[in-house]
């Protein structure tokens, strides 16, 4: 027997360990499917689970478990990434914890390395035994690691391939530079913050007019010392006549050339702009296209170098900032300063606002490879769900710039560069291979230095479909499930992720490595904001599904999750999913209480009872239903129709309605009814079980479960239109609405549950006479009835009415409510909900609201809109009702 209550801690880690002894995570060719492949996102080695990986999880979990039970041959691919920034600034800062005098640099390199795989080995698993917790079933058996030895191989093959074919290249260029972590860093290490500054005004004199100046505006006076130029608009009349002139830099004397380019906008500003290439990115391709020097005046610590004058040598940037503001202010050159809020770009794991800084980095041509990864888009290789994000993708990729794969790093993949005592390099995947190419070209031995630099961890991760697989190895895996069929992943890294994984895909495969991109929404809070420590607002999965349980909060975040739209997650959705959990289990103690189990000789087609044929018909169509969503990435219409379909269908009415049945003399009725409710619940089971995979597992097993036989590889229910009973879903179809609606008014009229009513028909057709004759004991029971009057009358007076159909059904509510204050207090809410709504259209109709409000609070108000609109409508249903 079922316990009374289910305790998800007590089942979950009973029923994981189970399905990963039964190796039913591991793809499986028995049945003769085809191939289904998803290749996880890889998490950091140093990451927790969070909201966003819950949803991209448990869609993914969702898609293989569906794919697994229709037979297809299943691969779900795990692995985690390196994470080179965030985990040597892990291991980093337990060196500083542990008192230890040795820091990294004074360790060396190969005992540092060796410290994070050490770190690895006792710490790197947190997040893997998390997405356990969550019930995620790839094979771990084929877990993989950036840096094991056959991804390694792999990174190592493709740099080398792609040197030698001339798309890997050293080139002098900016880059987003972290000063505290002393390295490049990716677009998206970058977090954007607004800040309160300054905006300084600076006078610049012009060369040969005396008392002539040309003022610009910076809010980094700072890098003026790099100035090489000062840009006007072509068409700004008031800088003309200074079109080709010089101006003198203050402070360093310089001449610096006025140019007229585009780029300076004549709204903005004063309308010039001084450029300074190698501190700026978008001055640095001004400076390109005027051939203006690019001369870098910060070093690698973000201190002033000996390429400025030496009263800010060895300055930090900020302490120079100060100091040249002053020496500027007390040579008058300083015409104004304005408080000013901008954003400043900073680095996400150091917090230190980033520099744009020139140095040397090797670059990856993706501009060449990105012409096929577009065609692949372009002509339907690879669609994006939904459509929408292959304009962002295409956005991207016709405007892309040189790749910077190159860091100033330990941890990661070091670069398989070597160089001469001549400066010139060798690019092999050893360094054994790397002198015997040096041999080749000087004719006799040299000792060669290799690059100290690392690869960006996008990189190796751009490798992931194919690497994982088993190439640069020919192996039956990458044979089998090359190209993968999806990828689900969050809009924010289709850049950095799904556009270099589309180009070295097909760059190294020649084929796409995804046949689908299914893109979902970031996860915010209840109200739409995004979810960050500052405002603490942040949920914590683990937290939740502590407290609710894994089914429960992979269920609400399913039913949340609609295409194109981004996710509102609170602590009270996942609370609705566990009471959902909790009917579920309820219901099936109910009939096994009731002894219904499975009937091998039952067929569903050839039901007596209609009730039972009406039930099997709604499960036909549920699982049509839900086979449809899951294949179309709707899984909000996927969990959403079971979630009705189990609580209002199955428990609400069918269960209610069966209960005469199950309990009656009838014994071939009581028989039938026990099967059906059996075989429905057996089906609704196997549906429901890719989102909600731990309670149907341990009620499969409890109710059905055969040795060896667990729900995990049961088959997919095959349930077609042919079980639709178009008489029973109509007669039924009747009942339903009949009860329900009145139900509905006693409750929107505040009719006492307690009070029986008395029933008046008028203007019945014969079939509805006899349908009301004969389920009146269902009617009576279920609408909370005294008796059904079958002649026909006139509405009687202060009457509630319901129409079903051709069919008016009056019941007298004046002995048991005040009609009147009813009336009023119904007319008093449609006044307060009408005039919120036109307050609230009055807003989305005012352009100024829309323009300068928050994205999610015109978002939320859209959504309010909706809900009043909904609630108007029923009040004045309520309100016509009574007579």
């Amino acid at each position: 027997m079922l316990d009374k209550t289910y305790r998800p801690a007590e089942v979950e880690a009973r029923i994981y360990a189970a399905w990963e002894a039964s190796g039913a995570f591991a793809p499986s060719a028995e049945r003769g499917g085809a191939p289904y492949c998803i290749v996880l996102p890889p998490p950091n080695v140093t990451g927790s689970l969070h909201m966003g990986h819950a949803l991209d999880h448990t869609i993914q979990d969702t898609l293989i478990r569906f794919h697994r039970m229709r037979g297809r041959e299943t691969l779900w691919q795990p692995g985690t990434d390196h994470a080179g920034i965030a985990t040597q600034m892990v291991v980093e800062r337990q060196l500083a914890a542990s008192g230890s005098n040795l820091g990294r640099r004074e360790m060396g390199r190969a005992a540092f390395v060796a410290k994070v795989w050490e770190w690895k080995a006792q710490s790197g698993g947190t997040i893997v035994r998390q997405m356990r917790r969550l019930g995620d079933s790839p094979d771990w058996s084929r877990e993989r690691f950036t840096m094991d030895e056959g991804l390694s191989r792999a990174v190592l093959r493709a740099f080398v391939s792609l040197y030698k074919a001339g798309l890997i290249y050293k080139d002098k260029r900016l880059v987003n530079w972290d000063t505290q972590l002393q390295t490049a860093v990716s677009d998206l290490e970058v977090q954007q913050i607004e800040v309160d500054g300054h905006l300084w005004h600076l006078k610049y004199p012009i060369e040969g007019s005396d008392g002539e100046f040309i003022t610009v505006a910076t809010t980094r006076p700072e890098t003026m010392l790099g100035d090489t130029g000062i840009a006007v608009h072509p068409d700004d009349e008031r800088y003309r006549h200074l079109h080709g002139r010089f101006a003198i830099l203050p402070l360093v004397g310089r001449r610096i050339p006025i140019v007229a380019d585009e780029y300076s906008d004549p709204e903005k500003g004063t309308g010039a702009v001084k450029i300074t290439p190698a501190h700026d990115f978008n001055d640095f391709e001004v400076g390109r296209r005027h051939g203006l020097a690019a001369i870098s005046v910060l070093d690698e610590l973000g201190r002033i170098n000996a390429n400025a004058p030496e009263a800010y040598r060895g300055l930090d940037r900020f302490v120079a900032r100060k100091r040249i503001v002053a020496d500027l202010e007390a040579l008058g050159l300083v015409e104004r300063i304005e408080k000013y809020r901008h954003v400043v770009p900073h680095g996400d794991r150091s917090g230190t606002p980033l520099e744009p800084f020139l140095t040397d980095q090797w670059y990856c041509d993706a501009k060449t490879l990105a012409k096929e990864a577009i065609a692949a888009v372009e002509d339907g290789r690879t669609r994006f769900i939904p459509r929408q994000w292959e304009n962002t993708y295409f956005e991207w990729m016709r405007n892309i710039q040189p790749w910077c794969i190159s860091r100033q790093l330990w941890w990661g993949h070091q670069i398989p560069a070597w160089y001469g005592p001549d400066g010139q390099v060798f690019v092999e995947e050893s360094e054994t291979e790397a002198r015997a190419a040096a041999r080749a070209h000087y004719g006799h031995d040299v000792p060669l230095e290799r690059d100290e630099d690392v690869l960006d961890t996008w990189f190796s991760s751009g490798l992931w479909p194919f690497s994982t697989l088993g190439w640069p190895d020919e192996t039956p895996e990458l044979k089998r499930f090359y190209p993968t069929t999806v990828l689900v992943t969050g809009f924010d890294i289709i850049f950095f992720w799904v556009a270099r994984m589309m180009m070295l895909g097909l760059y190294f495969m020649g084929e796409v490595p995804f046949r689908d991109v299914y893109i979902h929404g970031l996860v915010r809070d209840e109200r739409g904001a995004k979810m960050s420590k500052t405002k603490g607002n942040v949920v914590d999965p683990l937290q939740i599904i502590d407290d609710y349980g894994a089914d429960a909060l992979r269920l609400a975040l399913l039913a949340s999750t609609s295409q194109g739209r981004d996710v509102k997650f609170g602590p009270a959705r996942v609370e609705s999913y566990r009471n959902f959990v909790t009917k579920l289990w309820n219901a099936s103690r109910f009939l096994q209480m009731n002894e219904a189990r499975l009937d091998p000789a039952f067929d569903p087609a050839h039901c007596r009872e209609p009730l039972n044929r009406w039930i099997v018909g709604e499960v036909a169509k549920a699982g049509l239903a839900v086979t449809g969503a899951i294949e179309g990435y709707r899984f909000n219409d996927a969990a959403l129709g079971l979630y009705h379909f189990v609580w209002d269908t199955y428990c609400d009415w069918y269960i209610e309605l069966a209960k005469p049945l199950l309990g009656g003399e009838d014994a071939e009725a009581r028989a039938e009814t026990r099967a059906t409710a059996a075989w429905v619940l057996a089906q609704t089971l196997h549906l429901l079980h890719p989102m909600a995979p731990f309670v149907t597992e341990e009620l499969w097993d409890k109710l059905f479960g055969q040795p060896g036989g667990m729900l995990i590889v049961a088959d997919w229910p095959h349930l077609g239109a042919e079980l639709v009973d178009a008489e029973a879903e109509a007669e039924l179809g009747w009942l339903v609405r009949t009860i329900g609606s009145i139900r509905a008014a006693r409750t929107e009229l505040n009719v006492p549950p307690s009070a029986r009513l008395t029933l008046y028909q008028h203007g019945a057709s014969a079939e509805t006479l006899a349908r009301l004759e004969r389920h009146r004991e269902a009617i009576l029971r279920l609408a909370r009835l005294e008796t059904i009057v079958m002649e026909d009358r006139p509405v009687p007076p202060q009457s509630l009415v319901v129409v079903v159909d051709e069919a008016s059904f009056a019941l007298p509510v004046g002995h048991v409510i005040d009609v009147t204050a009813e009336k009023r207090r119904l007319e008093k809410e449609i006044g307060k909900v009408r005039a919120e709504h036109d307050k609230g259209i009055q807003k989305l109709e005012n352009p100024d609201f829309v323009a300068r409000a928050p994205v999610e609070v015109v978002e939320q108000l859209r959504e309010r809109l909706e809900e009043l609109r909904a609630t108007l409508d029923r009040l004045l249903q309520a309100l016509k009702r009574i007579d």
